[in-house]
């Protein structure tokens, strides 16, 4: 990634850039019409009224009204001022346009470079929209937790799979379940002290959501890691993580490109809840290591 690219991701271009991919979702269509609009020139957008931003993005003014509201600003002037704002800080360079659009003849260079430049935008974008008192609270559970089952089907199971083998390498009792009639029969088995994670990037996966309502209700912490704050699942969490929403292209499918972020989530998780529980999570971490370090060394033949 260039020098470019690392100023604007780490600006509030970056920011309301991430912000407009992670409530994209949310949004009507013609809301979306004018919160790409915004991010993509703030310049632009700042000199133009409501009317005007309005007969651009072919909306109404009360949807341009609706988004800026959306997007945490108070009415339309508040955005346009703060439009105003990130235009100035954008005059010093611009970064160049990538897209990460991978066609069938692409060469294998440039697939390599697609894809981390969008692995690095995604991770980005998780970041700068992940709730830190959300994140901090479903630690602490995690870390005082009798029991935490994680719940993920295809390839949210494979990351439910790595939280728990994470944290079964610190001594906390922990099991992934892609099984959905399974899910549900252990789900059945917790109470107030047990944690409950479900993680759907879609977060309208059923058999995911089926064993967060049933732990729910059997008196769980439930964590929700979804890539959508406003799905069916967050209903039965007491925490949402949100994930960055990466756009879904023909050969990249949505569970590949939320994989990444739901992976850096479940890497938070885990490294606070080896710091919370550091007195004992060192020792069974060094005897995990020692268990498995004869399988690494090398036979003599």
């Amino acid at each position: 990634m260039t020098q470019d690219v690392k100023e604007i991701f780490g600006s509030p271009v970056g920011s309301l850039a991430a912000k407009v991919r992670t409530l994209a979702p949310s949004m009507t269509r013609s809301m979306q019409r004018v919160a790409e609009a915004v991010a993509g020139d703030p310049a632009g957008c700042a000199a133009l009224t409501v009317t005007g931003l309005a007969e651009l993005t072919g909306t109404s003014e009360a949807t341009v009204v609706r988004t800026a509201r959306l997007l945490g600003y108070p009415g339309y002037r508040d955005l346009r001022l703060a439009l105003a704002g990130l235009a100035a800080q954008q005059q010093s360079g611009r970064a160049p346009a990538i897209t990460t659009d991978i066609a069938v003849d692409d060469p294998i260079a440039d697939v390599v470079t697609k894809l981390a430049y969008e692995e690095q935008q995604t991770l980005a974008d998780t970041a700068a929209g992940l709730d830190t008192a959300q994140l901090d609270a479903a630690v602490a559970a995690l870390a005082g937790a009798r029991r935490t089952d994680v719940y993920g089907i295809g390839a949210s199971g494979l990351v439910a799979q790595d939280l728990t083998q994470k944290l079964l390498r610190i001594g906390l009792i922990a099991h992934a379940h892609s099984d959905p009639h399974l899910a549900v029969t252990n789900a059945v088995q917790l109470r107030s002290g047990d944690v409950a994670i479900a993680i759907t990037h879609s977060g309208s996966t059923g058999d995911v959501i089926e064993p967060l309502r049933v732990a729910f209700d059997r008196g769980a912490t439930t964590v929700a890691i979804t890539g959508r704050p406003d799905s069916p699942v967050t209903q039965y969490a007491d925490h949402v993580l949100t994930t960055s929403t990466s756009r879904e292209t023909e050969l990249r499918p949505a569970a590949m490109s939320s994989r990444t972020s739901q992976l850096l989530v479940v890497d938070c998780l885990f490294v606070g809840v080896a710091q919370r529980t550091y007195e004992s999570a060192a020792p069974a971490l060094a005897a995990s290591y020692e268990a498995l370090a004869h399988r690494h060394r090398s036979t003599p033949r």
